[in-house]
């Protein structure tokens, strides 16, 4: 018999090997297969009764000291955008809900498959933390700086190319890319020992320090319109400088490293939950995970600001205002008079009156974005538009060149970019923006007009 038989006759995961070895007894003393599996049913019907059997007593005593087996009980979750959201983000969804520790869900309208939870899921979980629901690439966030050069120099070639070769000289994309020279930020005087992880990965911190990455990471000049006095700014046009990256190797490594311990702690009954494994956040691995991420927040904050200070200087641009905000981490908050730990896998902070950036893709709007603070979505919004195609089918559809050459007749430039993230791969962020009208308000647009991503195949970062 195989595991899954097992199970339908009621034997726990955790007594499978123990039953197979009864049964290979059983039928090695002489009797058949049919006798053999009736007296694993009686067995499992009632082990003390078969306390000291010379074929099944071992099997027996397993089955008394077992843990009892899981129940399922999902709690219910919000849906935004639900007319363009597959059935497998359902499907990873309702595992999360389905958490002993999980109190409330929500789904954006941006949703698909990701690492356990799907990217743009939101999940409050009490007392508990889990690695891949805050995601891989760990405080992955946004950052939007407002400049004061006048949009009318997108016009003049020479300044298109001042403004590109400043994104060229700013910063550098690629799985494992880091500076030659490293660049400096207080962060790196932060207390790196926390974990052995982190300690172990400063180094390689501080040379990816001001990086961009790979995958949906991107540098991008673009036009900010703003039509109502906002951000400390009057109505008008404006250039602005976008960036999207986390916080590239040490907090993935951050990652895999708690994730592989969080399922390595399950309970056996609790095995089937496999990527969504958690850490109790009173245990030593959760308080280790919990230090190790807030470090990693701090670390892409700094991360962008390095990035936007770099190619500023090299536009010989000034700093109006900026708006950023992080969507892979998570956060303590009080929901419904209870403190939980809201996860928010691909889903942007959209509390009363607070500010962030919903991007696109490279053809098209990103949105600043001011949270109506809605309870049902646990204060989030989707952080873009969300795929629609794996990177491998993406591959295998487009040819970048193609799509460079449509998008530079429509005035972007992209000065490097993979065919995995053309804005065919997206869906359409103005039809993500209007399913989420009740969570934010959107407060201007970015479009954007020159734009370097990852353009060496690397494994894709996001």
């Amino acid at each position: 018999m195989n595991r899954r038989q097992l199970q339908k006759i009621g034997v726990p995961e955790s007594c499978a090997k123990s039953a197979i070895q009864a049964i290979q007894a059983a039928v090695s003393s002489g009797m058949s297969g049919k006798e053999a599996l009736d007296r694993l049913v009686q067995v499992v019907s009632s082990p003390s009764d078969f306390d000291g059997d010379s074929v099944f007593g071992e099997f027996a005593n397993e089955l008394v000291c077992a843990p009892p087996a899981f129940e399922r009980h999902q709690i219910d979750y919000s849906v935004w955008g639900s007319e363009f959201i597959d059935d497998n983000s359902h499907r990873q969804m309702r595992d999360a809900c389905s958490l002993p520790h999980a109190v409330a869900g929500a789904l954006m309208p941006d949703a698909h498959v990701g690492y356990g939870l799907p990217i743009g899921g939101v999940l409050a979980l009490e007392g508990a933390v889990c690695p891949y629901a805050v995601g891989v690439d760990i405080a992955c966030r946004m950052k939007l700086s407002i400049l004061d050069i006048p949009v009318e120099r997108f016009g003049e070639e020479s300044q298109v190319r001042r403004l590109s070769n400043a994104i060229e000289k700013g910063t550098v994309f690629g799985t494992g890319k880091s500076w030659d020279r490293r660049k400096n930020h207080s962060v790196m005087d932060e207390d790196w020992s926390v974990t052995r992880i982190t300690r172990q990965n400063k180094d390689k911190a501080w040379k990816q320090l001001g990086t961009s990455g790979s995958g949906n990471h991107f540098v991008e000049f673009g036009t900010l319109t703003l039509h109502e006095s906002d951000l400390g700014l009057k109505p008008g046009t404006y250039t602005a400088l976008l960036s999207h990256s986390g916080s590239r190797g040490v907090g993935h490594s951050v990652c895999s490293t708690y994730s592989k311990i969080a399922q390595q702690l399950l309970p056996s009954q609790y095995k089937e939950f496999g990527q969504l494994a958690w850490l109790e956040l009173d245990s030593e691995a959760g308080q280790e995970y919990w230090l190790a991420m807030n470090l990693m927040g701090e670390y892409a904050s700094a991360n962008h600001a390095v990035i936007h200070e770099e190619v500023t200087k090299h536009a010989d641009a000034n700093v109006l205002t900026t708006v950023e905000n992080h969507h892979n981490f998570a956060w303590k908050e009080v929901h419904n008079g209870t403190e939980v730990i809201v996860h928010r896998k691909g889903a942007t902070p959209a509390g009363e009156g607070v500010l962030g950036v919903i991007p696109g893709s490279m053809g098209t709007p990103a949105f600043v974005v001011r949270g109506k603070g809605n309870d049902r979505s646990l204060h989030s919004a989707s952080h873009g538009a969300g795929r629609v195609m794996s990177r491998k089918q993406a591959n295998a559809t487009y040819r970048f060149n193609h799509v460079r050459s449509d998008l530079a007749k429509k005035g972007v430039k992209v000065l490097s970019a993979g065919s995995d993230e053309v804005p065919m791969v997206y869906k359409d962020i103005h039809e993500v923006m209007k399913a989420q009208t009740d969570l934010v308000d959107a407060v201007a647009q970015f479009d954007p007009r020159i734009v370097k991503m990852c353009g060496d195949g690397s494994r894709a970062e996001d």
